[in-house]
């Protein structure tokens, strides 16, 4: 460790930089448990989070590069085992510990990566019995992706060669595990697919450690599975091994033989439920041949001779002949019947007479309204010259012809009936029995006076 002789003075930076030293000196490989908070995974694809126990709390950062290796996702809460190194972030002048591997504490890194895929699947639905596909009862190719030289494609053939020799089986060979194995085994689904080379695959491999069979567990596979229309067998590993792709699968079989004896029945039980469906098949036409026979021979006891049922037929024919004839005659009378009294009725309600009825009633009716005219005209004549009269007696005229006259204010238009109502200058107009004169008022003298 450098010794600094008294009062040297350090800058912020320099301090910094020994203590990141000495720390990464010391601390170059531990392994730290504790419990996640504050995770934040920003895009760029680190991993910022702090480790924390009952009395204390350590920020930690594992980069994109070992992130990457990652099987499953930490969460706040879980608690973990890391192992990195510890170094010191100048800007913050805080130190931290670098992770470079990370698994879970109490269960492996691939068990809980195998847990936290098979919740997320299960709530998309991919396990769903709904859509998984029915089996086909009698496939004629079945496809096999497996490894060309592992146990379970020779025990798949043993098996269907002794149970059905003359099934066409196809091998897609793929890796079944290490690095890029999954991308093989989801390739090899979708080009059975895309080519339609099967009627059913199985997809599997023997039994090994969960590391060996990981390739199965895969979400690349599992979406593969999920995607196929062809039925997918998965058998993978041994009975008591489960893989994400058993749980997708339309069918999963404990081991790669119990997948070949699933995939069709074997030679001596399709000759036995052929030898039973015709034994049934036998005592059914024999009942049913049976029963025909008797109906028939039951028809035929019911059935007269045909010579006598067409005389009876040929009486019945003549009948309903003379019958219709006896009905035409006697509807064509009826109807004739009828005519006549139509005929009758129409002549006594001919139009010809009832115009000349009202002609008639027309001519006396004209003749009555002229004389009820000229009855009224008299009496309206009548009235006429009494009324004349009478006016001729109340008419304005006769008492001008006795030398009265009528004055007109010019000034108004109004009858002057009062000398009251006049004033001395002004001017009227008189009206006699013939003619009329204009004047001015010179002089107003009172009645009274």
């Amino acid at each position: 460790m450098e010794i600094f002789p008294e009062k040297t003075i350090l800058t912020v930076s320099r301090l910094t930089a020994l203590l990141r030293g000495v720390l990464e000196e010391n601390f170059e490989h531990v392994w730290v448990q504790g419990e996640v908070s504050n995770l934040s995974i920003p895009s760029s694809g680190h991993l910022y989070f702090s480790l924390r126990d009952a009395g204390a709390q350590l920020r930690c950062v594992m980069f994109k590069g070992s992130a990457r290796n990652l099987r499953f996702r930490p969460t706040n809460g879980m608690a973990l085992i890391v192992r990195g190194r510890i170094s010191v972030f100048d800007q913050r002048g805080d130190y931290q510990l670098i992770c470079e591997y990370i698994e879970p504490a109490g269960i492996g890194a691939l068990q809980a990566a195998f847990v936290q895929l098979k919740e997320r699947l299960a709530g998309e639905g991919l396990f769903d019995q709904g859509r998984k596909c029915p089996m086909p009862l009698f496939p004629r190719r079945v496809g096999v992706i497996t490894s060309a030289t592992g146990a379970a494609i020779h025990d798949i053939l043993n098996v269907l060669k002794r149970r059905f020799a003359s099934l066409e089986v196809l091998l897609y060979p793929v890796r079944v595990q290490g690095e890029g194995a999954s991308r093989e085994i989801a390739a090899a689904i979708d080009d059975m697919n895309r080519l339609k080379l099967a009627d059913v695959l199985i997809v599997g491999r023997g039994g090994g450690s969960l590391e060996d069979l990981w390739a199965f567990n895969e979400e690349i596979v599992a979406r593969a599975v999920f995607r196929s229309r062809l039925p997918v067998i998965s058998a993978v590993g041994h009975e008591t091994d489960w893989t994400i792709c058993d749980f997708v699968a339309d069918l999963r079989a404990p081991t790669p033989s119990a997948a070949a004896e699933m995939v069709i029945a074997s030679a001596d039980e399709l000759r036995g439920q052929v030898t039973a469906l015709g034994y049934r098949l036998r005592l059914a036409m024999e009942s049913r041949i049976s029963g025909l026979e008797s109906r028939v021979e039951a028809l035929r006891r019911s059935l007269h001779d045909p010579t006598t049922m067409l005389g009876h037929l040929s009486q019945r024919v003549d009948d309903l002949a003379e019958r219709l004839g006896l009905a035409l005659d006697n509807n064509v009378t009826r109807r004739r019947e009828r005519f006549d009294r139509l005929e009758a009725k129409l002549l006594h309600h001919t139009p010809v007479r009832q115009v000349d009825s009202m002609r008639q009633r027309l001519n006396l009716l004209s003749a009555r309204t002229e004389r009820l005219t000229m009855h009224r005209i008299q009496e309206l004549r009548h009235a006429f010259v009494a009324l004349a009269s009478r006016l001729e007696v109340l008419s304005p005229l006769n008492t001008l012809s006795r030398g009265y006259a009528i004055a007109i204010r010019l000034a108004d238009g109004k009858v002057v009936s009062d000398a009251a109502g006049l004033t001395e200058g002004e001017r009227l107009r008189l009206s006699f029995r013939s003619g009329r004169a204009t004047c001015r008022v010179e002089e107003l003298e009172d009645r009274n006076a």
